[in-house]
């Protein structure tokens, strides 16, 4: 090993620092090449970036879009300043309508005064067939049409609210027929690639459909996006008569587009001026700000471009890997500016060249040791099921690998062409705090060692109080459309997160001997007429179905979670009211649905049922702003129900839809959070053994960067903040970065300590030398996180703020407790006699 490492570092004086010039020419040319494929870099807010891949409800919802063709809808909550209903606004209303139906890629507009009516009329129902009763009818009563919309089943809380007041105007976009014929046949292969029954060929298939897929959704979503900004120049033309606002999923994906675009825009030039103001407050020097950003704008450029290349996409969740990349390799060339300035002031009478040799030497392994193990936090990402999550755990890898060799290639390089500068003044170099914590540790270590122990046990408790509930109207700046136009849809327009309930109707089913007589029924009245039961959707409509459609209807329109539910009880509700409240025989059932006019059927029946796999669909949304709102116990409360109150087995009642998907992520994430850690902890633990061979050093390093995390996991769950896509990283993260704080003043303490002997005196210029460096890194990290607060995105600012934090109780527990710990333990024996070797 060590003859390994003297070749190594061999070929590294020979190729790199006694050819510098040659040097800056190679990284140039890997820098125009990998700035050529920068064009390549993409961005994905799709819904499929925030799915388990292997969740076996994705597949049921899957097959569920193949079988019921739903279009894309975008809303448009209309807010009247005036009375909705009068001729005033309804007037601007309908040119609103109108207007909306003029945009391009708009197939339709669904709106209240388009809205079927069969009760505010004198117009018997079966003669309505191609002359629909609308609130613009002139035989329709405009107070029994306010009555009837606000009341209606089918309407109420779903093109208007239960008070009158807010009304939607729902957008159907047109459909991507190649877009869709791409994502069937893609969803297909995924069906079976999830039943274990994909072969080879179908592989390499798939495989082509995914990439023929994701070419058809950024055309589509460039489309939807030119879509959205016209419905938006539209509404904006209407703002004077209403309050309105755009929502619907399609909105929402193509913002946080944008959010992740200005995320990356904002993040990178903060962080930047932030690194210049910083290093500039540091060192005082043109080259010590020059050069540590180059080796920034080197790192970055290279890492886009090498993410278009193999064509990894930015998502919300990696939105911030650009800042991070910049505030890591930032780190890594302060630790050697200090390092060399440091030396410099030691050894004055050293050339140039020398002092950059010695500086490399030193530096290299502990500045090795501290990437590998910031790689393996981020690395222990790469297990999660969500791909988003997996890719910036993969990005940040290689991120860190990019910023390492950039750091002791492209920084040496310069620094070699450079003449060497003036000795500094000593009194620059130092830090007041450090100095501080310095005295406090020798004088007050029990006190230290009581306070973590005390927050060891407080994080304890706050950890067993984490969950991973959290709204998703909450995840954005309330000044934001999104924001506003999603809590408006979930309090008065029938919540926001949907669900789907499948029933399943078979020869198996507990209703089937009910299901035959009323089908004998039906046969006897279909003779009469001459009439193919057996072919004919009319008469699949049997009482026993509707029953349980009505059961099942009613059961989860009680929940008081529950917000807007659509089903064919609803439209079979409106029809026995016109019934004069009697319920419909199956000869009735099929009557009806064969003199509903198409428009009708097409729009309130026929997305409901499937005549050909004999099931029925409920429709509903759940309210996510209910306080206190529990997805998991909600799934599993109605599965009980169905279970034991309805009858209905898991096969008969299927729960899918973006809520079951939602929990099952996130019951993913808390899951994945004891794996991380535990990865984490062991590849760490592995590193100190590697680095320093010694257990006791081992625990040691990692007690104080452990706690970190703890802290700042015992803290979200002491005041409530929940884990989410964003926030269940931290605890990776910090451990993984701050451990380099740990690493690097235990390589010092050791080295040093070989010259003073004396423990309490190693301390001391420890924290004079290396704990300058670990707090200018550390003060570079913490601002470079709080960075994050510009974000839009809420987990994006909880994520900053409390890594930040973390890192904050690290720096100070890496200058306090670790410093302690040594002094208690004695790890390198005595005069300088230390267990293990020196692992340069």
């Amino acid at each position: 090993m060590a003859r390994l490492a003297a070749r190594l570092s061999d070929a590294y004086h020979r190729f790199i620092l006694a050819r510098p010039r040659t040097t800056l020419a190679v990284l140039l040319a890997l820098l125009a090449f990998f700035s050529y494929h920068a064009k390549d870099f993409g961005l994905d807010a799709s819904a499929d970036s925030l799915l388990l891949e292997n969740d076996k409800d994705l597949l049921l919802l899957r097959q569920v879009y193949a079988r019921y063709k739903t279009p894309s809808v975008l809303i448009v909550t209309f807010d009247a300043f005036g009375d909705l209903f009068s001729d005033e606004s309804l007037s601007h209303l309908g040119q609103l309508r109108d207007a909306l139906r003029a945009v391009e890629n708009v197939d339709s507009v669904l709106s209240i005064l388009d809205a079927p009516l069969v009760k505010s009329s004198d117009v018997p129902l079966q003669e309505m067939a191609g002359h629909v009763q609308t609130l613009e009818s002139p035989t329709v009563d405009r107070q029994r049409a306010v009555e009837e919309l606000t009341s209606s089943p089918i309407y109420q809380d779903l093109i208007i609210s239960s008070d009158g007041q807010t009304t939607a105007v729902l957008v159907n976009l047109k459909r991507d027929e190649h877009f869709e014929a791409l994502q069937a046949a893609r969803n297909e292969l995924l069906i079976e690639k999830g039943s274990g029954q994909l072969g080879p060929e179908k592989e390499l298939e798939l495989a082509s459909l995914s990439d023929a897929y994701d070419k058809a959704r950024k055309v589509s979503g460039d489309r939807n996006h030119q879509t959205i900004q016209e419905i938006r120049s539209t509404i904006d033309g209407y703002r004077e008569y209403g309050e309105l606002h755009l929502g619907g999923m399609q909105m929402v994906g193509d913002d946080m587009i944008t959010f992740v675009r200005n995320d990356l825009i904002v993040f990178g030039a903060s962080v930047l001026l932030f690194v210049v103001l910083v290093l500039t407050l540091i060192f005082r020097r043109i080259r010590w700000v020059v050069l540590p950003l180059l080796s920034c704008f080197y790192a970055s450029a290279v890492m886009v471009g090498m993410l278009g290349l193999i064509g990894w996409e930015v998502t919300v969740i990696s939105s911030n890997f650009l800042a991070l990349m910049l505030i890591i390799t930032i780190s890594m060339n302060i630790h050697l500016a200090v390092r060399y300035t440091q030396l410099l002031r030691g050894m004055p009478e050293e050339s140039h060249a020398a002092l950059v040799s010695t500086t490399l030497r030193r530096m290299v392994w502990p500045c090795l040791y501290t990437a590998l193990t910031t790689i393996i936090g981020f690395s222990s990402l790469v297990f999660s099921d969500i791909k988003p999550v997996r890719d910036f755990g993969w990005m940040m890898s290689v991120g860190l690998a990019v910023a390492f060799l950039t750091s002791f290639t492209l920084f040496p390089a310069i620094l070699m062409l450079l003449p060497k500068p003036r000795v500094e003044d000593p009194g620059r170099e130092e830090v007041l705090i450090t100095r501080r914590l310095a005295r406090i540790t020798e004088r007050h270590g029990t006190a230290i060692l009581a306070t973590a122990g005390l927050l060891a046990i407080l994080s304890g408790v706050g950890i067993s109080r984490l969950t991973v509930e959290n709204s998703f109207t909450d995840y954005f700046r309330e000044n934001t459309e999104i924001s506003r136009g999603m809590k408006l849809i979930d309090t008065k327009l029938g919540g926001t997160t949907p669900m789907q309930v499948l029933l399943e109707f078979d020869a198996d089913s507990a209703g089937a001997e009910k299901d035959g007589e009323a089908l004998q029924d039906d046969e006897d009245y279909a003779d009469d007429w001459d009439l193919d039961v057996s072919a004919d959707p009319a008469y699949w409509f049997t009482p026993f179905k509707i029953d349980r459609i009505k059961a099942v209807h009613d059961y989860l329109d009680g929940l008081p979670e529950v917000g807007k539910v659509l089903s064919l009880a609803s439209i079979i509700r409106v029809a026995e009211e016109l019934n004069d409240g009697q319920e419909l025989d199956g000869q009735e059932l099929a009557l009806l649905y064969k003199k509903l006019p198409d428009e009708i059927r097409k729009t309130l029946v026929d997305p409901y049922f499937s005549f050909e796999y004999n099931e029925a669909r409920i429709q509903l949304r759940i309210h996510d702003t209910t306080e206190g709102l529990r997805r998991k116990q909600l799934l599993e409360r109605i599965r009980r129900d169905f279970r034991e109150k309805l009858g209905l087995t898991d096969r008969e009642a299927k729960l899918t839809g973006t809520l079951v998907l939602y929990n099952n992520m996130l019951q993913s994430l808390f899951r994945s959070q004891i794996s991380s850690v535990g990865t984490v902890m062991f590849g760490i633990a592995i590193m100190f053994l590697i680095l320093f061979r010694s257990a006791r050093l081992a625990i040691i390093g990692i007690v104080p960067n452990l706690l970190a995390a703890a802290v700042v996991l015992g803290l979200m769950g002491l005041i409530g903040i929940p884990l989410d896509v964003m926030t269940i990283t931290i605890a990776a993260i910090t451990i993984g970065i701050a451990v380099d704080n740990g690493i690097h003043y235990i390589y010092r303490f050791r080295e040093e300590f070989r010259g003073s002997g004396d423990y309490t005196e190693t301390l001391r210029i420890c924290h004079a030398n290396i704990g300058r460096a670990i707090f200018y890194t550390s003060m570079t990290i913490i601002f470079g996180f709080s960075i994050l607060m510009l974000s839009n995105f809420l987990p994006t600012i909880y994520f900053g703020v409390l890594t930040g934090l973390a890192m904050l109780i690290a720096l100070l527990a890496a200058l306090t407790l670790l410093p302690k710990l040594i002094l208690v333990w004695k790890p390198f024996g005595v005069r300088g006699s230390q267990p293990g070797r020196d692992a340069r």
